[in-house]
């Protein structure tokens, strides 16, 4: 691939899945991978929806019952939970899931993290949005939780309250969604790497680099 041209990242996420915190943490990892060998590599991450619970309400509904329901029961759920605690640790993070009291509508917070990427690189926004959700127990589908924490990464409050109160890219960010799907995403995070291969999952860092590298060898 020509130094010059950008390898563009796409990663199709949700901010309510525990494995993207995980699955960000080991692309960082593969990247540093990759440039260690290919210096001159200069990548864009881009970020894509995905709505893991599209049918919950704009308000959201109890966090904790929601999942019960769907895991089959509580020893399930606390097992899970467990699961993706010890796989997160090993990249410091720490999940807090009983801070967590609401299961979100996230189209939202996925409208933010896309007027975000008009003017440059979202991962402080996308990483802060899955601080407050795994770390903070923080509202994610509610506009003004949103709002402070787009100011909190150095957004316009002003920008940021006017374009969440109106309905601006409401269509294109559901178009979005609906063409991961039509690529074959069913679960996240998936990576698209150049348009040339995806890979679905929080990945091992060192099998995202050697995906990586086909690529920038399909490009040369």
């Amino acid at each position: 691939m020509n130094p010059s041209q950008p390898l563009t990242i796409e990663i199709v996420s949700d901010v309510v899945c525990p494995w993207c915190f995980i699955g960000l943490r080991r692309l960082d990892l593969a990247l540093e991978a990759v440039r260690r060998r290919h210096p001159d590599i200069r990548c864009i991450k881009r970020w894509r929806p995905f709505f893991l619970n599209p049918s919950v309400s704009p308000e959201g509904e109890p966090y904790l019952p929601h999942l019960v329901k769907k895991f089959g029961g509580p020893e399930r759920v606390q097992a899970a939970f467990q699961h993706v605690r010890d796989a997160g640790a090993a990249y410091g993070l720490d999940y807090r899931f009983e801070d967590i009291k609401v299961l979100v509508n996230t189209f939202q917070a996925h409208r933010l993290i896309h007027w975000a990427q008009q003017s440059g690189d979202a991962q402080i926004l996308v990483e802060r949005l899955l601080i407050g959700q795994f770390q903070r127990g923080e509202n994610l589908g509610d506009k003004a939780v949103l709002a402070n924490i787009a100011v909190e990464c150095g957004y316009s409050e002003t920008a940021i309250v006017e374009y969440l109160n109106s309905d601006e890219d409401n269509q294109l960010v559901l178009e979005q969604e609906r063409e991961s799907r039509a690529w074959g995403v069913t679960a996240v995070p998936t990576f698209i790497v150049g348009r040339k291969l995806m890979l679905a999952g929080a990945e091992d860092p060192m099998l995202l680099a050697e995906a990586i590298e086909r690529v920038l060898v399909m490009g040369s």
